[in-house]
């Protein structure tokens, strides 16, 4: 069973959060009052996850990420986010972060986010040696509608992006967040044509309408292609669907600080934070995310 540290001045909201995932009988959770006595505790014992909050004294979310990020490479951290901390919580994302959940949400997105982020944490070694060798490779998929293949081929993209030495873990597990909300806006938003908006409204309503198009025509004919392109370099991820797409000048800046807690906001400003490039066609239904070869990730032909 994996631990999850929680890290809150609040002692109501760590309770808030800890419970959610203690109620789910997936995790073990511990909890730290503020960023100086998790430290103390990462020093005793290292969990599989932190989530930490962001406003706190002494040791704020924004100071303990970096630490972490320094200290813990292989360490996944997830901000909860109020109301205010907008800018603080865009730095900490730059710093390391793997992803976040606003407060007021955190009942209906943090067992989600920590599962998503967990899974995409997991990695093989066993061929790291031998993938770092290889000079380019190319691939191409058409998947269905179905969240356990999309999940299946996140991890086989950044796998590719890690074993090749285009980055580190904690860059490996940033390639996975932003895989995986492009793929999903494919799937919900491009090929189903389900509105973010209505999981704002309705988080049940949403994936129940997603699961009755996902066998119902024409949606569930419609596929989403990706192309994955990987050198010593770089990795380049295509994701296309069969929707009918919409006006990409008409999206939000996701990096602007009052867009955090948009419905459409969140997995934008992942994806651009975590990426080195994003760009969408002309007519809205196809992304490309291109990461670059980090500076302290081992090149292709260096030793293993």
């Amino acid at each position: 069973m994996s631990t999850v540290l929680i890290v809150d001045d609040s002692a109501t909201d760590r309770r808030l959060a800890g419970g959610l995932l203690e109620h789910s009988g997936e995790y073990d959770v511990i909890y730290s009052p503020d960023g100086q006595d998790a430290l103390a505790q990462l020093e005793l014992h290292v969990p599989d996850m932190v989530v930490t909050d962001l406003n706190m004294p002494e040791i704020d979310g924004l100071q303990l990420t970096r630490t972490i990020r320094q200290m813990y490479p292989f360490l996944p951290v997830i901000l909860m986010t109020a109301k205010g901390s907008e800018d603080v919580a865009v730095a900490a994302l730059q710093v390391g972060a793997a992803s976040y959940v606003p407060k007021r949400r955190l009942a209906q997105e943090l067992l989600n986010t920590v599962r998503q982020v967990l899974s995409l944490a997991k990695e093989d070694r066993g061929q790291a040696r031998l993938m770092r060798r290889l000079i380019r490779q190319e691939v191409e998929f058409a998947i269905e509608n179905d969240a356990e293949l999309l999940s299946s081929l996140v991890r086989f993209l950044q796998q590719g992006a890690a074993s090749r030495g285009i980055c580190d873990e904690t860059a490996r597990i940033r390639i996975g967040v932003a895989l995986q909300e492009a793929l999903t806006n494919a799937c919900y938003h491009g090929n189903l044509e389900v509105s973010s908006s209505l999981r704002e409204v309705d988080h049940r309503a949403f994936y129940e309408l997603c699961q009755e198009r996902a066998v119902s025509a024409p949606y569930r004919d419609r596929r989403i292609y990706v192309t994955a392109k990987f050198t010593a370099e770089s990795a380049e991820y295509i994701i296309r669907d069969e929707g009918p797409g919409f006006d990409p000048t008409r999206l939000p800046n996701p990096t602007a600080p009052e867009n955090l807690e948009r419905p459409c906001g969140r997995g934008l400003l992942l994806m651009h934070t975590f990426m080195d490039e994003v760009r969408y066609n002309t007519t809205g239904n196809e992304v490309s995310l291109i990461k670059r070869r980090t500076p302290q990730a081992a090149p292709q032909n260096g030793a293993a």
